[in-house]
């Protein structure tokens, strides 16, 4: 008997902690990624459409750019699923380095950006508390992730166009050489 009422109270306990964390998230994080998201928006409509539109374009004929400046962009305006669709943007050869710096992009956004990827603030909280019990500031953390983000945005952006014109160049060149043959 003290079994089942041990199970029974431990049972509920455990709905009852996810309803108190279900609304510290409806007090805490939602109406932040409400406010962020709508500032985000308010900038974009402050600034034009077709102003950030020509922007983008000219951010993507450089490869500095177009590995550093467009996925943060893309990301922290369009959020994620949409920031993939700055890809428009680029050419063909540059679409996967670019979906791949724009991917790699969504996590360490978070810290600072929450509303850009919401799926992954819960991995970034879990890490962020982990930090603050250590002693630690959140606040850094963000900011840490941030600047590494960009960093390895930008490599892993260089590596894989780098890696997409060699295989494209290969390919081209085995296109001709059966071409040739027959």
């Amino acid at each position: 008997m003290k079994y089942i009422e041990w199970f029974g109270t431990n049972f509920i306990g455990l709905f009852e902690a996810g309803g108190e964390q279900f609304t510290s998230f409806m007090t805490g994080i939602v109406p932040l990624l409400i406010v962020l998201l709508t500032f985000t928006y308010s900038v974009i409509a402050f600034i034009g459409e077709e102003r950030v539109d020509r922007a983008i374009r000219f951010c993507s004929k450089y490869m500095v750019l177009r590995y550093s400046v467009m996925p943060i962009l893309s990301v922290l305006m369009l959020t994620n699923p949409m920031a993939y669709t700055f890809g428009k943007f680029v050419k063909e050869e540059e679409k996967p380095a670019f979906y791949d710096a724009v991917v790699s992009f969504l996590h360490p956004v978070t810290g600072l950006f929450p509303y850009a990827n919401a799926g992954e603030l819960f991995v970034f909280l879990g890490i962020a508390n982990g930090v603050t019990q250590a002693g630690y500031s959140q606040s850094t953390l963000a900011v840490r992730y941030f600047i590494v983000g960009v960093i390895v945005v930008f490599m892993r952006g260089v590596v894989t166009e780098q890696i997409t014109k060699f295989l494209i160049s290969r390919e081209s060149k085995k296109n001709s050489a059966k071409s040739v043959a027959s």
